[in-house]
């Protein structure tokens, strides 16, 4: 079932202040999963970078040869690695989404809040991922389509489908802001977590471009910190997002991400 709209207005000045208070409340728990899910990538990152490396004839990586591994080695290397990094993404996404709802409940989340697997959240998660990219690739298919259509008839109309789908892009982008978080939390079908970003958000647009705008700066102001100011900021942007949504499309839980397995 489709989320619908709880009738409030998106507050962005509350909604960042509202989600660096959950962050605060513990933000050591946030911070070291975000280190642990960051080391258990590492592995997977350089099974593939070596099996990509195999495949594209690089003699040598990190003071490895290459040239020892059989080319089928290589493929399985590339796509054992791959998998074994979108698996620890979407582990380390559950778990701060899980931690940010937990926090912005009032509640301070432990670490096993954080670090619980979820085989189902993870792979609606990743249905309204790929979802999206689908969307995203026909779009500009047919755009291209047209554009070439166009193209035979005046080379100054290839542009008009370009400027198109650029438009469509943000627009779409904007709706899908929650994306994340309405997957996990507002809805078990892929397809409804895109239709009802589209429906909640669309009244709201202007004012959810605007909070993508705030976070854009926050994330510039940390830069300013290296990655130190980067590595505070993407707990706390999951927290700042997550109350966001909360004003927009509730605060329950309607999937069952908080309940034990």
């Amino acid at each position: 079932m489709a989320t619908t709209p709880t009738g409030s207005s998106l507050q962005v000045l509350k909604a960042v202040e509202d989600g660096w208070n959950a962050f605060c409340k513990a933000p050591w728990s946030f911070l070291l999963f975000q280190i642990l899910v960051g080391v258990v990538t590492l592995p997977f990152i350089g099974i593939a970078v070596l099996g990509g490396a195999r495949i594209a004839a690089v003699k040598e990586v990190a003071g490895l040869n290459t040239g020892g591994l059989h080319p089928v080695l290589g493929y399985l290397l590339l796509v054992v690695g791959l998998i074994g990094y979108i698996i620890v993404v979407l582990w380390g996404i559950v778990g701060l989404i899980r931690g940010a709802w937990t926090a912005l409940n009032g509640q301070k989340p432990d670490f096993t809040v954080f670090t619980r697997w979820d085989q189902t959240s993870s792979w609606r998660l990743l249905g309204s991922l790929i979802l999206y990219i689908v969307v995203v690739a026909v779009a500009s298919v047919i755009a291209y389509l047209i554009g070439l259509g166009l193209g035979q008839i005046n080379q100054a109309l290839i542009w008009i489908p370009s400027i198109a789908l650029a438009i469509f892009a943000i627009w779409f982008l904007v709706t899908q802001q929650f994306l994340v978080q309405n997957s996990l939390l507002g809805s078990k079908n892929s397809a409804n977590a895109l239709s009802s970003g589209i429906d909640v958000i669309n009244p709201s647009w202007w004012i959810v471009l605007w909070l993508l705008i705030v976070e854009a700066v926050i994330h510039a102001i940390a830069a300013t910190f290296h990655y130190g100011g980067l590595f505070v900021m993407v707990p706390a942007m999951v927290c700042i997002s997550t109350a966001a949504y909360r004003q927009l499309f509730g605060s329950t839980d309607n999937t069952g991400l908080l309940k034990p397995n």
